[in-house]
């Protein structure tokens, strides 16, 4: 599995806020982050990492954030609250839509709520309220009630990143999960986009799904869950 964009991936907030998503940035040439209300995710440029203490002047006392990748020494104010391993996974091929397919669709900014609540319901810290805005998001509804969704997080060039991949307990079991991923990924591929994810490496039952839709482990990466005293 190679690409000349792949490299990206290794520190992808930092190019996807020096990127596509430059607009979402706070920050310098050596340090950046996502608008606190659009992702609580950080970055820094991996060849200077004697720059975190640019970004300690950038966050607020009792913020907590994420850094991805390997870390060096973190200023002293700073406490490790987790670390998240997760596998990086790509896809590279249209994906054969299912049959039976549900209505799904597009989600915009007054179902901001919906979206919140279902998440925080099944996989609760990392959507902001206005995470929504990085990229397109998509459910299925039933009865009135949002019931699963996916949608765009991070975008580097020429790649997106899938996430909010998420389905009511309650509606399990009917593959929402394959249909939404489905959606995104041809999406994808429709522009000339490469689609991966993130999930953390204990998450047996997603990795199946994935592994089964044709998604590849490219790499192991750690999700550090950091809080600035």
């Amino acid at each position: 599995m190679s690409s000349p964009l792949f490299h990206q991936l290794d520190n992808p907030a930092w190019f996807a806020l020096n990127g596509p998503q430059h607009s979402f940035a706070l920050g310098n040439g050596k340090v950046k982050k996502y608008r606190t209300n659009n992702l609580p995710f950080a970055a820094y440029d991996h060849q200077h990492p004697d720059q975190l203490k640019k970004l300690d002047e950038m966050m607020q006392t009792g913020e907590v954030f994420f850094l991805i990748g390997d870390i060096p020494s973190i200023p002293e104010n700073w406490t490790i609250l987790a670390e998240l391993p997760c596998l990086q996974m790509i896809h590279q091929s249209p994906i054969d839509p299912l049959p039976g397919a549900p209505e799904i669709l597009p989600l915009k900014e007054g179902q901001k709520q919906d979206m919140i609540n279902l998440v925080q319901r099944v996989q609760p810290g990392y959507f902001a309220p206005d995470t929504y805005q990085l990229g397109n998001y998509y459910g299925i509804w039933q009865d009135g009630i949002l019931v699963a969704m996916a949608g765009e997080r991070m975008r580097v060039n020429g790649m997106n990143e899938l996430s909010a991949i998420c389905t009511d307990p309650q509606y399990t079991g009917r593959k929402y999960a394959q249909h939404l991923i489905i959606r995104l990924c041809n999406s994808h591929y429709q522009q000339g986009i490469i689609p991966f994810l993130h999930v953390l490496n204990n998450n047996d039952r997603a990795i199946k799904l994935y592994e089964h839709m044709g998604f590849q482990t490219r790499r192991t990466i750690s999700f550090w869950k950091l809080l600035k005293n």
